[in-house]
């Protein structure tokens, strides 16, 4: 068994449910806050600090004050920085010497979801290996504990600003003589992370906010986050740069790890699209370790394409940033990322960072003078279609004969001219089929068939 499959608690982006519904009860959080406080005790030292960061869902607060609890139980200190994107925390924690770093937030789920994401003091996302040890110690705490705080007694968490104001410093000084004159940019924040940060960070990029910034979805209100609105509908950004006659789009999802772009033209442009333009450019510097990029299972083919005709290797890893980043490790990769927008620069930042990814597609497009559709005019897809179904288990799809047919079926039609990607979400109740073809009568035939089948046999 894997250590993958053996997870009770953990997904592939930390502890993710409905606020409120075991894994994520009062119960749970308060454990999971003994079980870090007392892992660091045993490796560091006896009291050791720990930064927290949120998002802006309504659950956010009462899950801080509860996993602070937990912490201060067992000895640890703890800080916050309020309301900030996941590689804040990320940056923050290695900056200034936090033993881990734990994130509040659901990322892309909608707004009754929230999560836990641990890091380390190096700044990484915690291994495999020691998420499963701790959740051991997690399930332990949970069932020996009579009674968990009530949140709705427990004092807030204190923010400290000055960890927030740090963060947006490190962004700016990542893209040293950045200007923005003459651009017109529209800016969806999500209603989430991104929207406690944009705004300052913008203004002191020296970005007129009337003029040439338009900041969208900066009103959280709790539920509001990723609501038809953000990373997950880029769409919307895209109808918003046509309409204003804008240059380019940002959108970020609701903890601001991952951004996707718009074009002048009411278009989409996504994280296949980033990777390229950033690998010619660092290829272009001298920065392309390998002339490699590590992308996911879910990358477009035209993106491969498009690198080989720059004498660049595409490497494909599992779906999750933690996945693309051991292969990175491994390959001493200079760039990777995933089409959903998270993309990873570890010269810059040791995990996706939408902001950052932002600000870098900017200095790109300054310094080259080229609109971001001339970057991206020579990436041509291939038809893709994603179909998600939600399903009331996660069974081996290969152990079920009528799905293993149609997948069968759709690998042996399309052989060279198409992939077939099928899993199960890590953090949602989905089983998402992915289909890319050359024809997309095919394409499409085979997305139906197998969601079909997996519809049949493990819907809800």
């Amino acid at each position: 068994m894997t250590i993958a499959t053996a997870r009770k608690l953990f997904g592939t982006d930390g502890i993710r449910a409905v606020a409120g519904e075991p894994p994520l009860d009062p119960t749970t959080i308060f454990a999971t806050g003994l079980a870090l406080a007392h892992s660091l005790r045993s490796e560091t030292v006896a009291r050791p600090t720990v930064l927290l960061g949120r998002d802006t869902r309504e659950s956010s607060p009462w899950i801080a004050a509860t996993l602070a609890a937990g912490l201060r139980k067992a000895g640890a200190r703890v800080a916050s920085a309020g309301i900030v994107p996941t590689p804040a925390v990320a940056f923050l924690a290695r900056a200034h010497g936090f033993h881990a770093g734990v994130v509040i937030s659901a990322s892309h789920n909608p707004w009754r979801d929230n999560g836990i994401k641990l890091f380390g003091a190096d700044g990484f996302k915690l291994p495999d290996a020691v998420e499963l040890a701790m959740e051991k110690e997690i399930l332990h705490h949970a069932a020996s504990i009579h009674a968990a705080p009530d949140p709705a007694r427990l004092p807030p968490v204190e923010d400290d600003p000055a960890l927030q104001d740090g963060y947006i410093r490190f962004l700016i000084d990542s893209v040293p003589g950045l200007s923005l004159s003459g651009l017109r940019i529209v800016v969806d924040c999500a209603n989430g992370a991104a929207a406690a940060v944009a705004p300052e960070l913008f203004r002191r990029l020296n970005a007129d906010l009337a003029a040439n910034v338009t900041l969208l979805n900066i009103a959280p209100d709790g539920r509001n986050i990723n609501l038809n609105c953000g990373a997950l509908h880029p769409a919307f950004v895209a109808a918003e740069v046509a309409a204003r006659s804008a240059n380019l789009g940002l959108t970020f999802d609701g903890d601001a790890d991952r951004c996707m772009l718009a074009g002048a033209h009411n278009n989409v442009i996504n994280g296949d699209a980033i990777l390229l333009m950033a690998a010619r450019d660092l290829q272009a510097r001298g920065l392309l370790t390998g002339d490699l990029v590590v992308a996911t299972t879910m990358s477009n083919m035209g993106l491969e394409a498009a690198l080989k005709r720059s004498g660049i290797r595409m490497l494909r890893a599992p779906v999750g940033d933690r996945y693309v980043l051991e292969q990175m490790q491994l390959h001493n990769a200079a760039l990777g990322g995933e089409q959903s927008g998270h993309i990873l620069l570890p010269h810059l930042a040791t995990t996706g960072d939408g902001l950052l990814t932002a600000l870098v597609v900017l200095d790109l497009i300054a310094r080259t003078g080229k609109s971001i559709d001339e970057l991206t005019a020579d990436l041509k897809v291939f038809p893709q279609v994603i179909v998600n179904i939600e399903v009331r288990e996660k069974r081996p799809l290969e152990s079920i004969p009528a799905v293993a047919a149609a997948i069968r079926a759709a690998e042996e039609d399309l052989k060279d001219s198409g992939r077939v990607v099928i899993r199960y979400s890590g953090t949602e109740p989905l089983a998402r089929v992915m289909i890319e073809a050359e024809s997309e009568a095919q394409m499409r035939l085979h997305a139906t068939a197998i969601a079909e089948a997996i519809r049949h046999e493990l819907g809800v």
